[in-house]
């Protein structure tokens, strides 16, 4: 076979190589190092020395023909393979876009808000203070000195400096007695923190306490504002009762439980404001008294929405959240 031989043979199979691999193939075959072009300059040694310059720079000119012609076919069959991957991915852009989530309020401050709506339509403010507290307004304010057994019930977080972590948001209540007069209605919102997580507890978790100072406040008022209080969240007359319990700022104390599906559950603790208390902040007990209550705002939550682990409010999934939206 001669060299055009060679040349039309090569350019043929080319021509016809319909993928990457083969034209590769071909390559190899006509340019490799053992290739058929290539062999033929290993040959020229054997040719007669005048023919050999016209001989070599035929061979050139018919490898450099077929180099371009596998370049030609390469871009060809990279461009067949751009468009036969774009139709395999095409978009139809008539279609109508992916509905995005849109963000919603979360059960825990669905819970707070809910919350914060009742008692202020019963006439009482909402106020809030500092996370990090010093130990009076955090413990000895509220009838609990440094060797008070009280204080390992809370466990609490505390700071290098000497401050805590509030462990409750009873100190907002003691500085809104420090600096208002009696009437006193307000109820006291916000994180807080103690050394303990389970399915029940969380080491920040939200915290609900109210208070209320005037003259002639009586157990009875207590009783009444909590059992309306839940009747109001539930939106049912569900059954409350009040179990006998000790917190060293109130005297009487209790607990208060509902009934649900599953039995008595435990919602808040309560009492009178004991008269230590009063006149740490400056108020006459003689003259007034009053009644706190605290809760878990996250506790209510669970409840609310029959969320049995606490900790699933606080892990972020998207997919449990959507479902409170």
């Amino acid at each position: 076979m001669d060299l055009d031989e060679i040349r039309a043979e090569a350019l043929a199979r080319v021509e016809a190589s319909a993928e990457v691999s083969s034209l590769e193939e071909n390559r190899v075959h006509y340019l490799g190092k053992t290739g058929v072009i290539t062999a033929l300059l290993h040959e020229l040694g054997d040719v007669d020395p005048e023919a050999r310059p016209a001989a070599g720079a035929g061979i050139n000119a018919a490898k450099r023909s077929i180099q371009e012609a596998i370049d030609k076919r390469r871009i060809e069959l990279d461009n067949e393979q751009i468009q036969s991957d774009l139709m395999s991915q095409a978009l139809d852009v008539s279609l109508p876009g992916r509905k995005g989530y849109r963000g919603s309020l979360h059960p825990v401050t669905q819970t707070l808000g809910r919350i914060e709506e009742i008692f202020i339509g019963a006439g009482y403010d909402v106020v809030d203070g500092p996370e990090i507290e010093d130990d009076y307004h955090n413990f000895e304010a509220l009838n609990m000195p440094s060797n008070h057994p009280a204080r390992a019930m809370h466990d609490t977080f505390y700071l290098t400096n000497g401050m805590v972590l509030r462990t409750h948001t009873s100190p907002v209540q003691v500085r809104v007695m420090e600096n208002q007069k009696p009437p006193i209605r307000v109820i006291c919102p916000g994180r807080v923190y103690r050394r303990d997580s389970d399915l029940t507890h969380s080491p920040m978790f939200h915290q609900v306490e109210g208070l209320v100072v005037d003259k002639g406040i009586n157990f009875g008022d207590l009783k009444g504002t909590v059992t309306e209080f839940i009747h109001r969240f539930f939106e049912q007359e569900l059954d409350v009762r009040f179990r006998p319990s000790y917190f060293p700022f109130t005297e009487p104390s209790a607990e208060v439980d509902v009934m649900g599906a599953d039995g008595w559950r435990e919602v808040m603790g309560c009492g009178m404001v004991h008269p230590n208390v009063l006149s740490m902040s400056g108020i006459d007990p003689d003259e007034y008294s009053g009644f706190a209550f605290g809760f878990g705002g996250d506790r209510l939550a669970t409840l609310f929405f029959d969320v049995q682990d606490l900790r699933m409010f606080f892990d972020n999934d998207l997919r449990f959240l959507k479902q409170f939206a």
